[in-house]
């Protein structure tokens, strides 16, 4: 059964709720593909760059 992509169905993510993103990085700190995510890859990227500004912020750490 296909995923439907969150972020499509109305759900929100910003870098300044850094345990939303947590769902979207793996323990390493790794951001997690589309496959396993299940967003589409417009919001993939969103997703990707919204962790990125968190991690330079100092929200997210790059690795653990």
């Amino acid at each position: 059964k296909k995923k439907v992509c969150q972020l499509c169905a109305g759900k929100s993510v910003s870098y300044k709720e850094p345990e939303i993103l947590k769902k979207y990085i793996n323990e390493k700190g790794k951001i997690l593909p589309r496959r396993v995510t299940g967003a589409c890859s417009k919001h993939q990227r969103y997703i990707a760059r919204e962790i990125k500004r968190a991690r330079i912020i100092g929200l997210l750490p790059f690795t653990n």
